[in-house]
């Protein structure tokens, strides 16, 4: 049976007066199914497998045709009603970027221009890449529920730092690297003017041959005379320990404590710590101590936007008041 018909059906209405004329009550195949009574046993099996064949034929072309004319319909309908139900922006004239995001921005533009790649982890970690690959021991207070949020019944936790995108880098890729890891890391504190459980940190990671602690100092000397203006800033190392630095170093630049003034008087500010990839930790990433080496470094970012933006407590980063955002936005 000739089923061009039924496929060349303009509409669903023509498709349903084909329908009725094959298959309804008096359609083409109902009365050729009604004459089976004056035929023999032998014809009715002929007559009647050749009916089925020919009625599933008609079947499926009506089907695949009223599938698409349904589908061109509702295209049809789509176009024609199509409406943009999305609201338009409150207040675009007077929104401003966050001193965390415009100092974030800060030391990404610096530090790609000097080769560092940016690479993250997740936030939520496990033992081995937050503590074990660093050298920090089990007995380590870090490690204590006091310092770390761990999930309940789980032996996974908030990040502490942003290490872990460092070693999972450096598990998965090869040699040399100038990594940069920034974003949200997670601590046991209580909220105070200088502290919270949620903040910023930047990390750095390079490891090359023949790297050494002068190659470290210069890095970061140069990145804070970046970041200050200051081309003679004054920079300190103070010796200090790390489980996964060896040695480590407290890193301090110079200020006046009675005006706030950077570069100037006699006292001295801490940025973060730093020092030299600790051998351990090179080989637990399956790398050859003896080949290569390197330097980290770790510094919180709400402390360089304090000091940037003059700004005296920490908590105003995370209230969301918009006279607080709108006032750091010059």
């Amino acid at each position: 049976m000739n089923t061009q018909d039924i496929l060349s059906a303009a509409s669903l209405e023509e498709l349903e007066k084909l329908r009725l004329h094959y298959l309804g009550k008096s359609g083409v195949i109902t009365e050729k199914m009604k004459a089976f009574g004056s035929l023999s046993i032998e014809e009715k099996k002929i007559q009647g497998a050749l009916l089925n064949t020919q009625k599933e034929t008609i079947q499926q072309a009506i089907q695949q045709r009223k599938q698409f004319l349904e589908l061109q319909k509702m295209n049809e309908e789509l176009e024609s009603q199509w409406k943009d139900i999305t609201l338009p922006t409150r207040c675009s004239d007077t929104g401003s970027r966050h001193p965390i995001s415009k100092t974030i921005e800060l030391i990404k533009d610096y530090f790609t221009t000097q080769g560092f790649i940016l690479k993250d982890g997740p936030e939520i970690e496990d033992e081995f890449h937050n503590f074990d690959a660093l050298n920090i021991p089990a007995h380590h207070p870090a490690r204590q529920s006091h310092d770390t949020f761990f999930l309940k019944d789980s032996t996974l936790l908030m990040r502490t730092h942003t290490s872990n995108a460092q070693i999972r880098t450096m598990e998965k890729e090869k040699p040399p690297y100038r990594i940069l890891s920034v974003g949200r890391v997670y601590r046991s504190d209580a909220p105070d003017a200088t502290h919270s459980p949620v903040f910023h940190q930047y990390e750095g990671l390079v490891i090359e041959k023949g790297i050494h602690m002068g190659h470290l100092k210069g890095c970061l000397a140069d990145f804070f005379r970046y970041v200050f203006n200051i081309p003679n800033l004054p920079i300190r190392f103070r010796p200090s320990f790390f489980p996964f630095t060896e040695p480590s170093a407290e890193m301090d630049i110079q200020f006046n404590k009675k005006t706030g003034e950077i570069g100037k008087g006699s006292d001295w500010l801490e940025m973060g710590g730093c020092g030299m990839v600790h051998p351990n930790v090179i080989k637990n990433c399956g790398l050859d101590p003896h080949e290569h080496s390197g330097f980290a470094f770790g510094f919180g970012v709400e402390r360089l936007a304090m000091i940037r933006f003059g700004i005296a407590d920490l908590r105003g980063f995370f209230t969301n008041d918009t006279h607080f955002l709108s006032h750091y936005n010059s």
